[in-house]
Protein backbone atom coordinates (compact mmCIF):
# COMPACT_ATOMS: atom_id res chain seq x y z
CA UNK A 1 0.00 0.00 0.00
CA UNK A 2 2.86 2.39 0.82
CA UNK A 3 4.52 1.71 -2.55
CA UNK A 4 1.21 2.28 -4.34
CA UNK A 5 0.71 5.59 -2.53
CA UNK A 6 4.28 6.60 -3.40
CA UNK A 7 3.62 6.11 -7.11
CA UNK A 8 0.16 7.70 -7.03
CA UNK A 9 1.83 10.77 -5.52
CA UNK A 10 4.15 10.70 -8.57
CA UNK A 11 7.32 10.22 -6.56
CA UNK A 12 7.99 6.89 -8.25
CA UNK A 13 10.98 6.02 -6.10
CA UNK A 14 9.65 3.06 -4.10
CA UNK A 15 9.68 -0.54 -5.25
CA UNK A 16 7.50 -3.39 -4.00
CA UNK A 17 9.62 -6.33 -2.91
CA UNK A 18 6.94 -8.79 -1.91
CA UNK A 19 5.24 -9.52 1.42
CA UNK A 20 5.62 -12.18 4.07
CA UNK A 21 2.38 -13.58 5.42
CA UNK A 22 1.43 -15.86 8.26
CA UNK A 23 -1.80 -17.65 9.07
CA UNK A 24 -3.15 -18.80 12.40
CA UNK A 25 -6.42 -20.69 12.63
CA UNK A 26 -8.28 -23.43 14.43
CA UNK A 27 -9.33 -26.57 12.54
CA UNK A 28 -11.65 -28.97 14.38
CA UNK A 29 -10.51 -27.53 17.69
CA UNK A 30 -6.77 -27.78 16.89
CA UNK A 31 -4.60 -24.65 16.62
CA UNK A 32 -2.65 -24.39 13.36
CA UNK A 33 0.00 -21.84 12.32
CA UNK A 34 1.90 -21.47 9.06
CA UNK A 35 4.22 -18.84 7.63
CA UNK A 36 6.32 -18.61 4.50
CA UNK A 37 7.43 -21.85 2.88
CA UNK A 38 5.68 -25.00 4.08
CA UNK A 39 7.61 -27.53 1.94
CA UNK A 40 11.39 -27.75 1.79
CA UNK A 41 12.90 -27.21 -1.64
CA UNK A 42 16.39 -27.35 -3.05
CA UNK A 43 18.85 -25.72 -0.66
CA UNK A 44 16.47 -25.89 2.30
CA UNK A 45 16.89 -27.66 5.63
CA UNK A 46 14.07 -28.94 7.83
CA UNK A 47 14.00 -29.16 11.63
CA UNK A 48 11.00 -31.20 12.79
CA UNK A 49 9.45 -31.99 16.17
CA UNK A 50 6.59 -34.50 16.35
CA UNK A 51 4.91 -35.49 19.62
CA UNK A 52 1.89 -37.64 18.76
CA UNK A 53 0.88 -38.17 22.38
CA UNK A 54 0.49 -34.41 22.93
CA UNK A 55 -0.87 -33.76 19.45
CA UNK A 56 1.99 -31.36 18.66
CA UNK A 57 3.86 -30.99 15.37
CA UNK A 58 6.41 -28.30 14.53
CA UNK A 59 8.51 -27.80 11.43
CA UNK A 60 10.90 -24.96 10.65
CA UNK A 61 12.39 -24.57 7.17
CA UNK A 62 15.83 -22.94 6.97
CA UNK A 63 18.10 -21.64 4.25
CA UNK A 64 21.59 -20.52 5.25
CA UNK A 65 20.51 -20.52 8.90
CA UNK A 66 17.65 -18.09 8.40
CA UNK A 67 14.01 -19.13 8.73
CA UNK A 68 12.05 -19.23 5.46
CA UNK A 69 8.96 -21.02 6.73
CA UNK A 70 7.26 -22.62 9.70
CA UNK A 71 4.35 -25.00 10.30
CA UNK A 72 2.89 -25.61 13.77
CA UNK A 73 -0.01 -27.84 14.82
CA UNK A 74 -1.35 -28.14 18.36
CA UNK A 75 1.03 -25.62 19.97
CA UNK A 76 1.19 -22.28 18.14
CA UNK A 77 2.36 -20.08 21.01
CA UNK A 78 5.67 -19.25 19.32
CA UNK A 79 4.21 -18.55 15.89
CA UNK A 80 4.63 -14.79 16.20
CA UNK A 81 8.25 -15.26 17.30
CA UNK A 82 9.11 -17.51 14.34
CA UNK A 83 7.42 -15.05 12.00
CA UNK A 84 9.43 -12.16 13.45
CA UNK A 85 12.70 -14.10 13.05
CA UNK A 86 11.71 -14.92 9.47
CA UNK A 87 10.76 -11.33 8.63
CA UNK A 88 13.95 -9.91 10.18
CA UNK A 89 16.09 -12.60 8.45
CA UNK A 90 17.71 -13.32 11.82
CA UNK A 91 20.64 -15.74 11.80
CA UNK A 92 19.49 -18.60 14.05
CA UNK A 93 22.79 -20.50 14.17
CA UNK A 94 23.07 -20.01 17.93
CA UNK A 95 19.42 -20.93 18.46
CA UNK A 96 19.19 -24.13 16.43
CA UNK A 97 19.61 -26.52 19.35
CA UNK A 98 16.53 -25.15 21.13
CA UNK A 99 14.68 -23.54 18.22
CA UNK A 100 11.70 -25.92 18.18
CA UNK A 101 11.25 -25.72 21.95
CA UNK A 102 10.24 -22.09 21.66
CA UNK A 103 11.32 -18.69 22.85
CA UNK A 104 10.98 -19.67 26.51
CA UNK A 105 14.02 -21.94 26.09
CA UNK A 106 16.31 -19.38 24.45
CA UNK A 107 17.09 -16.58 26.85
CA UNK A 108 14.14 -16.13 29.19
CA UNK A 109 13.63 -19.58 30.66
CA UNK A 110 11.95 -19.42 34.03
CA UNK A 111 10.08 -16.20 33.30
CA UNK A 112 7.15 -17.80 31.48
CA UNK A 113 4.73 -16.58 28.86
CA UNK A 114 4.64 -12.95 30.06
CA UNK A 115 8.33 -12.49 29.28
CA UNK A 116 7.87 -14.27 25.97
CA UNK A 117 5.17 -11.91 24.75
CA UNK A 118 6.87 -8.87 26.30
CA UNK A 119 9.95 -9.50 24.16
CA UNK A 120 7.96 -9.31 20.93
CA UNK A 121 8.32 -6.07 18.94
CA UNK A 122 5.31 -3.75 18.68
CA UNK A 123 4.90 -4.74 15.02
CA UNK A 124 4.40 -8.44 15.89
CA UNK A 125 0.97 -9.62 14.78
CA UNK A 126 -1.06 -11.03 17.67
CA UNK A 127 -4.49 -11.50 16.05
CA UNK A 128 -4.32 -12.72 12.47
CA UNK A 129 -8.11 -12.67 11.93
CA UNK A 130 -8.38 -8.92 12.49
CA UNK A 131 -4.80 -7.82 11.78
CA UNK A 132 -4.06 -6.52 15.28
CA UNK A 133 -0.42 -6.15 16.29
CA UNK A 134 1.11 -6.02 19.76
CA UNK A 135 1.59 -2.25 19.69
CA UNK A 136 -2.11 -1.64 18.98
CA UNK A 137 -3.12 -3.74 21.98
CA UNK A 138 -0.60 -2.21 24.39
CA UNK A 139 -1.61 1.30 23.28
CA UNK A 140 -5.31 0.51 23.83
CA UNK A 141 -4.61 -1.01 27.27
CA UNK A 142 -2.73 2.09 28.39
CA UNK A 143 -4.91 4.76 26.77
CA UNK A 144 -8.30 3.28 27.70
CA UNK A 145 -7.20 1.70 31.00
CA UNK A 146 -8.30 -1.78 29.98
CA UNK A 147 -8.11 -4.55 32.56
CA UNK A 148 -9.96 -7.54 31.07
CA UNK A 149 -9.94 -9.67 27.95
CA UNK A 150 -13.48 -8.54 27.04
CA UNK A 151 -12.41 -4.90 27.21
CA UNK A 152 -9.46 -5.57 24.89
CA UNK A 153 -11.76 -7.37 22.47
CA UNK A 154 -14.21 -4.47 22.47
CA UNK A 155 -11.54 -1.84 21.76
CA UNK A 156 -9.19 -3.71 19.39
CA UNK A 157 -11.08 -6.79 18.07
CA UNK A 158 -8.08 -8.92 19.06
CA UNK A 159 -9.27 -12.43 20.06
CA UNK A 160 -12.83 -11.51 19.02
CA UNK A 161 -13.07 -13.88 16.04
CA UNK A 162 -11.71 -17.44 16.13
CA UNK A 163 -10.22 -17.04 19.62
CA UNK A 164 -7.00 -18.92 18.91
CA UNK A 165 -4.91 -15.90 19.99
CA UNK A 166 -6.72 -15.54 23.33
CA UNK A 167 -3.75 -16.89 25.29
CA UNK A 168 -1.38 -14.36 23.70
CA UNK A 169 -3.76 -11.48 24.41
CA UNK A 170 -4.11 -12.56 28.05
CA UNK A 171 -0.32 -12.84 28.37
CA UNK A 172 0.00 -9.36 26.89
CA UNK A 173 -2.54 -8.01 29.38
CA UNK A 174 -0.66 -9.61 32.26
CA UNK A 175 2.67 -8.34 30.97
CA UNK A 176 1.40 -4.77 30.49
CA UNK A 177 -0.63 -4.45 33.69
CA UNK A 178 1.35 -6.59 36.10
CA UNK A 179 -0.61 -7.04 39.33
CA UNK A 180 -3.56 -4.97 38.07
CA UNK A 181 -4.57 -7.60 35.49
CA UNK A 182 -8.11 -8.91 36.05
CA UNK A 183 -8.27 -12.60 35.25
CA UNK A 184 -11.55 -13.56 33.61
CA UNK A 185 -13.90 -15.37 36.02
CA UNK A 186 -14.15 -19.12 35.51
CA UNK A 187 -17.94 -18.85 35.24
CA UNK A 188 -18.97 -16.18 32.76
CA UNK A 189 -22.19 -14.22 33.21
CA UNK A 190 -24.57 -13.54 30.33
CA UNK A 191 -23.39 -9.94 30.05
CA UNK A 192 -22.42 -6.94 32.16
CA UNK A 193 -26.09 -6.41 33.12
CA UNK A 194 -26.17 -9.45 35.41
CA UNK A 195 -24.09 -11.90 37.41
CA UNK A 196 -26.37 -14.75 36.26
CA UNK A 197 -25.14 -17.23 33.66
CA UNK A 198 -27.11 -18.50 30.68
CA UNK A 199 -27.80 -21.73 32.56
CA UNK A 200 -28.97 -19.82 35.64
CA UNK A 201 -31.48 -17.84 33.60
CA UNK A 202 -32.82 -20.82 31.65
CA UNK A 203 -33.31 -22.83 34.84
CA UNK A 204 -34.92 -19.85 36.56
CA UNK A 205 -37.44 -19.36 33.77
CA UNK A 206 -38.83 -22.85 34.38
CA UNK A 207 -38.39 -22.92 38.17
CA UNK A 208 -40.16 -19.61 38.78
CA UNK A 209 -42.49 -19.64 35.77
CA UNK A 210 -41.06 -16.38 34.43
CA UNK A 211 -43.18 -15.29 31.47
CA UNK A 212 -41.56 -12.07 30.23
CA UNK A 213 -38.29 -10.17 30.15
CA UNK A 214 -39.25 -7.81 32.98
CA UNK A 215 -39.92 -10.77 35.26
CA UNK A 216 -36.41 -12.08 34.53
CA UNK A 217 -34.93 -8.67 35.30
CA UNK A 218 -36.66 -8.67 38.67
CA UNK A 219 -35.86 -12.27 39.61
CA UNK A 220 -32.15 -11.92 38.87
CA UNK A 221 -31.66 -8.31 40.02
CA UNK A 222 -30.62 -6.97 36.63
CA UNK A 223 -28.17 -4.07 36.95
CA UNK A 224 -29.67 -2.06 34.07
CA UNK A 225 -33.25 -0.96 33.53
CA UNK A 226 -33.63 -2.21 29.97
CA UNK A 227 -30.86 -4.76 29.48
CA UNK A 228 -28.51 -4.54 26.52
CA UNK A 229 -27.97 -5.81 22.98
CA UNK A 230 -26.38 -9.00 24.37
CA UNK A 231 -28.95 -10.08 26.93
CA UNK A 232 -32.28 -8.97 25.43
CA UNK A 233 -32.09 -11.17 22.28
CA UNK A 234 -31.01 -14.11 24.45
CA UNK A 235 -33.84 -13.63 26.95
CA UNK A 236 -36.38 -13.23 24.16
CA UNK A 237 -35.23 -16.53 22.66
CA UNK A 238 -35.21 -18.39 26.00
CA UNK A 239 -38.80 -17.30 26.70
CA UNK A 240 -39.91 -18.19 23.18
CA UNK A 241 -38.40 -21.66 23.57
CA UNK A 242 -39.82 -22.22 27.06
CA UNK A 243 -43.38 -21.04 26.42
CA UNK A 244 -44.16 -21.50 22.69
CA UNK A 245 -47.91 -21.50 23.27
CA UNK A 246 -48.17 -18.26 25.25
CA UNK A 247 -45.10 -16.05 24.91
CA UNK A 248 -45.41 -13.16 22.47
CA UNK A 249 -42.21 -12.52 20.55
CA UNK A 250 -40.66 -9.10 21.23
CA UNK A 251 -39.38 -7.69 17.91
CA UNK A 252 -37.46 -4.92 19.68
CA UNK A 253 -35.35 -7.57 21.40
CA UNK A 254 -34.14 -8.88 18.05
CA UNK A 255 -31.26 -7.81 15.84
CA UNK A 256 -32.08 -5.73 12.76
CA UNK A 257 -31.91 -8.72 10.37
CA UNK A 258 -34.59 -10.56 12.32
CA UNK A 259 -36.74 -7.44 12.75
CA UNK A 260 -36.61 -6.72 9.03
CA UNK A 261 -36.72 -10.44 8.06
CA UNK A 262 -33.95 -9.83 5.52
CA UNK A 263 -30.16 -9.58 5.62
CA UNK A 264 -28.84 -6.02 5.74
CA UNK A 265 -25.90 -5.41 3.40
CA UNK A 266 -22.93 -3.03 3.58
CA UNK A 267 -24.73 -0.33 1.56
CA UNK A 268 -27.89 -0.41 3.68
CA UNK A 269 -29.94 -2.46 1.20
CA UNK A 270 -31.16 -5.98 1.95
CA UNK A 271 -30.95 -9.46 0.49
CA UNK A 272 -34.00 -11.67 0.06
CA UNK A 273 -33.64 -15.47 -0.05
CA UNK A 274 -36.87 -17.42 -0.62
CA UNK A 275 -37.01 -20.97 0.67
CA UNK A 276 -36.36 -23.61 -1.99
CA UNK A 277 -37.26 -26.96 -0.47
CA UNK A 278 -34.26 -29.28 -0.53
CA UNK A 279 -32.72 -27.20 -3.32
CA UNK A 280 -35.36 -28.39 -5.81
CA UNK A 281 -37.14 -25.77 -7.92
CA UNK A 282 -39.20 -25.57 -11.12
CA UNK A 283 -39.46 -23.41 -14.25
CA UNK A 284 -42.46 -21.56 -12.83
CA UNK A 285 -40.64 -20.76 -9.58
CA UNK A 286 -37.55 -19.59 -11.45
CA UNK A 287 -39.76 -17.46 -13.68
CA UNK A 288 -41.42 -15.89 -10.66
CA UNK A 289 -38.04 -15.02 -9.11
CA UNK A 290 -36.86 -13.54 -12.42
CA UNK A 291 -40.04 -11.46 -12.70
CA UNK A 292 -39.53 -10.07 -9.19
CA UNK A 293 -35.89 -9.22 -9.93
CA UNK A 294 -36.87 -7.35 -13.09
CA UNK A 295 -39.95 -5.65 -11.62
CA UNK A 296 -38.05 -4.16 -8.69
CA UNK A 297 -34.77 -3.65 -10.57
CA UNK A 298 -32.85 -5.86 -8.16
CA UNK A 299 -29.20 -5.53 -9.25
CA UNK A 300 -27.78 -8.95 -8.29
CA UNK A 301 -29.23 -12.46 -8.43
CA UNK A 302 -26.85 -14.99 -6.87
CA UNK A 303 -26.91 -18.77 -6.45
CA UNK A 304 -26.00 -19.54 -2.83
CA UNK A 305 -23.95 -22.40 -1.41
CA UNK A 306 -27.12 -23.71 0.23
CA UNK A 307 -28.82 -24.38 -3.14
CA UNK A 308 -31.00 -21.28 -3.03
CA UNK A 309 -31.29 -17.98 -4.91
CA UNK A 310 -30.32 -14.69 -3.29
CA UNK A 311 -31.77 -11.37 -4.46
CA UNK A 312 -29.31 -8.66 -3.40
CA UNK A 313 -29.78 -4.90 -3.33
CA UNK A 314 -33.44 -4.63 -2.26
CA UNK A 315 -34.36 -1.33 -0.62
CA UNK A 316 -35.96 -1.66 2.80
CA UNK A 317 -39.21 0.00 1.76
CA UNK A 318 -39.46 -2.44 -1.18
CA UNK A 319 -39.34 -5.54 1.02
CA UNK A 320 -43.11 -5.94 1.66
CA UNK A 321 -43.87 -5.65 -2.07
CA UNK A 322 -41.13 -8.12 -3.01
CA UNK A 323 -42.43 -10.54 -0.37
CA UNK A 324 -46.02 -10.11 -1.56
CA UNK A 325 -45.07 -11.15 -5.10
CA UNK A 326 -42.93 -14.06 -3.90
CA UNK A 327 -45.72 -15.23 -1.57
CA UNK A 328 -48.16 -15.14 -4.48
CA UNK A 329 -45.81 -17.51 -6.33
CA UNK A 330 -45.84 -19.94 -3.38
CA UNK A 331 -42.58 -18.99 -1.67
CA UNK A 332 -42.04 -18.58 2.08
CA UNK A 333 -39.15 -16.97 3.91
CA UNK A 334 -35.84 -18.81 3.65
CA UNK A 335 -34.79 -17.37 7.03
CA UNK A 336 -31.39 -16.55 5.52
CA UNK A 337 -31.14 -13.78 8.11
CA UNK A 338 -32.19 -15.65 11.24
CA UNK A 339 -31.09 -17.78 14.17
CA UNK A 340 -33.21 -20.56 12.74
CA UNK A 341 -33.16 -23.37 10.20
CA UNK A 342 -31.37 -22.04 7.13
CA UNK A 343 -31.05 -24.73 4.47
CA UNK A 344 -31.39 -28.44 3.90
CA UNK A 345 -28.84 -29.23 1.21
CA UNK A 346 -29.33 -32.39 -0.82
CA UNK A 347 -27.81 -34.32 -3.68
CA UNK A 348 -29.98 -35.96 -6.36
CA UNK A 349 -29.77 -39.37 -4.67
CA UNK A 350 -30.81 -42.65 -6.18
CA UNK A 351 -33.49 -41.03 -8.35
CA UNK A 352 -30.79 -39.91 -10.78
CA UNK A 353 -27.32 -40.80 -9.52
CA UNK A 354 -25.88 -44.21 -10.33
CA UNK A 355 -24.12 -44.22 -6.94
CA UNK A 356 -27.17 -43.18 -4.91
CA UNK A 357 -28.34 -45.58 -2.21
CA UNK A 358 -31.48 -43.76 -0.96
CA UNK A 359 -33.80 -40.96 -2.10
CA UNK A 360 -31.86 -38.17 -0.43
CA UNK A 361 -33.76 -35.41 -2.22
CA UNK A 362 -37.22 -36.34 -0.97
CA UNK A 363 -35.85 -36.98 2.54
CA UNK A 364 -34.23 -33.55 2.56
CA UNK A 365 -37.48 -31.91 1.48
CA UNK A 366 -39.35 -33.79 4.20
CA UNK A 367 -36.86 -32.65 6.85
CA UNK A 368 -37.02 -29.04 5.68
CA UNK A 369 -40.80 -28.97 5.65
CA UNK A 370 -40.81 -30.39 9.18
CA UNK A 371 -38.22 -28.02 10.66
CA UNK A 372 -38.49 -24.66 8.84
CA UNK A 373 -39.47 -21.64 10.91
CA UNK A 374 -38.06 -22.97 14.18
CA UNK A 375 -36.14 -20.35 16.17
CA UNK A 376 -32.87 -21.66 17.59
CA UNK A 377 -29.83 -20.44 19.56
CA UNK A 378 -28.02 -19.86 16.27
CA UNK A 379 -28.37 -20.67 12.60
CA UNK A 380 -28.84 -24.35 11.84
CA UNK A 381 -27.96 -26.20 8.64
CA UNK A 382 -28.87 -29.71 7.52
CA UNK A 383 -27.65 -31.79 4.59
CA UNK A 384 -28.61 -35.18 3.17
CA UNK A 385 -26.12 -37.04 0.97
CA UNK A 386 -27.35 -39.98 -1.09
CA UNK A 387 -24.20 -42.05 -0.63
CA UNK A 388 -20.87 -41.96 1.26
CA UNK A 389 -19.38 -39.81 -1.52
CA UNK A 390 -21.12 -37.04 0.40
CA UNK A 391 -21.83 -34.57 -2.40
CA UNK A 392 -24.14 -32.54 -0.12
CA UNK A 393 -21.29 -32.04 2.37
CA UNK A 394 -23.30 -33.51 5.24
CA UNK A 395 -20.24 -33.91 7.46
CA UNK A 396 -19.77 -30.15 8.00
CA UNK A 397 -23.38 -29.35 8.87
CA UNK A 398 -25.13 -28.98 12.22
CA UNK A 399 -26.92 -32.21 11.37
CA UNK A 400 -25.89 -34.45 8.51
CA UNK A 401 -27.48 -37.54 7.01
CA UNK A 402 -25.39 -39.86 4.85
CA UNK A 403 -27.41 -42.53 3.08
CA UNK A 404 -26.00 -46.05 2.83
CA UNK A 405 -27.44 -49.28 1.42
CA UNK A 406 -28.65 -50.44 4.82
CA UNK A 407 -30.09 -47.15 6.09
CA UNK A 408 -28.98 -43.71 7.22
CA UNK A 409 -25.96 -42.52 9.20
CA UNK A 410 -26.63 -39.45 11.35
CA UNK A 411 -23.89 -37.09 12.50
CA UNK A 412 -24.02 -33.81 14.39
CA UNK A 413 -22.04 -30.73 15.33
CA UNK A 414 -20.33 -29.86 12.06
CA UNK A 415 -19.33 -26.39 10.95
CA UNK A 416 -17.72 -25.01 7.78
CA UNK A 417 -17.26 -21.46 9.07
CA UNK A 418 -14.29 -19.78 10.77
CA UNK A 419 -13.67 -22.86 12.89
CA UNK A 420 -14.03 -25.82 10.56
CA UNK A 421 -15.35 -28.86 12.43
CA UNK A 422 -16.26 -32.27 11.07
CA UNK A 423 -19.42 -33.81 12.51
CA UNK A 424 -19.43 -36.45 15.24
CA UNK A 425 -21.13 -39.73 14.37
CA UNK A 426 -24.36 -40.00 16.35
CA UNK A 427 -26.03 -43.22 15.24
CA UNK A 428 -27.32 -45.27 12.33
CA UNK A 429 -31.03 -45.83 11.70
CA UNK A 430 -32.98 -47.93 9.24
CA UNK A 431 -35.95 -45.79 8.15
CA UNK A 432 -36.81 -42.24 7.11
CA UNK A 433 -39.25 -41.97 10.01
CA UNK A 434 -36.39 -42.64 12.42
CA UNK A 435 -34.29 -39.97 10.69
CA UNK A 436 -37.10 -37.46 11.25
CA UNK A 437 -37.52 -38.43 14.92
CA UNK A 438 -33.81 -38.25 15.74
CA UNK A 439 -33.45 -34.99 13.81
CA UNK A 440 -36.31 -33.22 15.58
CA UNK A 441 -35.27 -34.60 18.98
CA UNK A 442 -31.69 -33.40 18.46
CA UNK A 443 -32.88 -29.95 17.39
CA UNK A 444 -35.13 -29.67 20.45
CA UNK A 445 -32.32 -30.74 22.79
CA UNK A 446 -30.12 -28.08 21.21
CA UNK A 447 -32.91 -25.50 21.44
CA UNK A 448 -33.56 -26.21 25.11
CA UNK A 449 -30.00 -26.49 26.42
CA UNK A 450 -27.53 -24.55 24.27
CA UNK A 451 -26.60 -20.97 25.12
CA UNK A 452 -27.91 -18.27 22.82
CA UNK A 453 -25.43 -17.70 19.95
CA UNK A 454 -23.91 -21.16 20.43
CA UNK A 455 -23.67 -23.14 17.20
CA UNK A 456 -24.05 -26.88 17.64
CA UNK A 457 -20.27 -27.36 17.35
CA UNK A 458 -19.22 -25.46 20.51
CA UNK A 459 -22.29 -26.73 22.35
CA UNK A 460 -21.36 -30.37 21.68
CA UNK A 461 -17.73 -29.68 22.55
CA UNK A 462 -18.91 -28.28 25.88
CA UNK A 463 -21.42 -30.97 26.89
CA UNK A 464 -19.71 -33.86 25.10
CA UNK A 465 -21.02 -36.25 22.47
CA UNK A 466 -21.65 -39.03 25.05
CA UNK A 467 -24.18 -36.76 26.77
CA UNK A 468 -26.07 -36.22 23.50
CA UNK A 469 -26.00 -39.95 22.79
CA UNK A 470 -27.37 -40.74 26.26
CA UNK A 471 -30.25 -38.32 25.75
CA UNK A 472 -31.14 -39.47 22.24
CA UNK A 473 -30.08 -43.11 21.94
CA UNK A 474 -30.06 -44.61 25.43
CA UNK A 475 -33.29 -42.85 26.48
CA UNK A 476 -35.94 -43.62 23.83
CA UNK A 477 -38.75 -42.23 25.99
CA UNK A 478 -36.88 -38.97 26.44
CA UNK A 479 -36.15 -38.83 22.71
CA UNK A 480 -39.84 -39.23 21.91
CA UNK A 481 -40.72 -36.45 24.37
CA UNK A 482 -38.14 -34.11 22.84
CA UNK A 483 -39.56 -34.74 19.36
CA UNK A 484 -43.08 -34.13 20.68
CA UNK A 485 -42.07 -30.80 22.24
CA UNK A 486 -40.52 -29.78 18.94
CA UNK A 487 -43.74 -30.60 17.06
CA UNK A 488 -45.70 -28.53 19.58
CA UNK A 489 -43.44 -25.52 19.14
CA UNK A 490 -43.69 -25.79 15.36
CA UNK A 491 -47.46 -25.30 15.56
CA UNK A 492 -46.71 -21.71 16.57
CA UNK A 493 -43.53 -21.15 14.55
CA UNK A 494 -44.43 -22.22 11.03
CA UNK A 495 -46.10 -18.98 10.03
CA UNK A 496 -44.51 -17.19 7.10
CA UNK A 497 -43.25 -13.79 8.33
CA UNK A 498 -43.00 -12.48 4.77
CA UNK A 499 -46.70 -13.05 4.07
CA UNK A 500 -47.62 -11.42 7.39
CA UNK A 501 -45.57 -8.31 6.67
CA UNK A 502 -46.73 -8.12 3.07
CA UNK A 503 -50.22 -7.92 4.59
CA UNK A 504 -49.23 -4.95 6.77
CA UNK A 505 -47.86 -6.40 10.02
CA UNK A 506 -45.23 -4.11 11.59
CA UNK A 507 -45.50 -1.74 8.63
CA UNK A 508 -43.62 0.95 10.59
CA UNK A 509 -40.42 -1.10 10.19
CA UNK A 510 -40.50 -0.60 6.40
CA UNK A 511 -41.70 3.01 6.14
CA UNK A 512 -39.71 5.33 3.88
CA UNK A 513 -37.62 7.57 6.17
CA UNK A 514 -38.33 11.29 6.12
CA UNK A 515 -35.76 13.43 4.34
CA UNK A 516 -33.77 15.87 6.43
CA UNK A 517 -34.33 19.51 5.47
Amino acid sequence: AKVCANHLAQFGIAKYGGSMTSTKLKVTGVDVFSAGEIHAGEGHEEIVLADAARGVYKKVILRDNTIEGAVMVGDTMDGAWYFQLMRDKTDVTALREHLLFGQAHVGDAGHGAKARVASLPDSAEICGCNGVCKGDIVKAINEHKLFTLDEVRAHTKASASCGSCTGLVEDLLASTLGGDYSVAPSVKSMCACTDATHDDVRAGIYRHGLQDIRAIFGQFNWKTADGCAKCRPALNYYLLCAWPETYQDDPQSRFINERAHANIQKDGTYSVIPRIWGGVTSPSELRAIADVAERYKIPTVKITGGQRIDLLGVKKEQLPEVWRDLSAAGFVSGHGYAKALRTVKTCVGKEWCRFGTQDSTSLGIRLEQRTWGSWMPHKFKIAVSGCPRNCAEATVKDLGVVCVDSGYELSVGGNAGIKVRVTDFLCKVATEDEVVEYTTAFIQLYREEAHYLDRTAPWIERVGLPYVQRRLIEDPVGRTELAARFRLSQQFSQTDPWAERAAGKESHEFAIPLELV
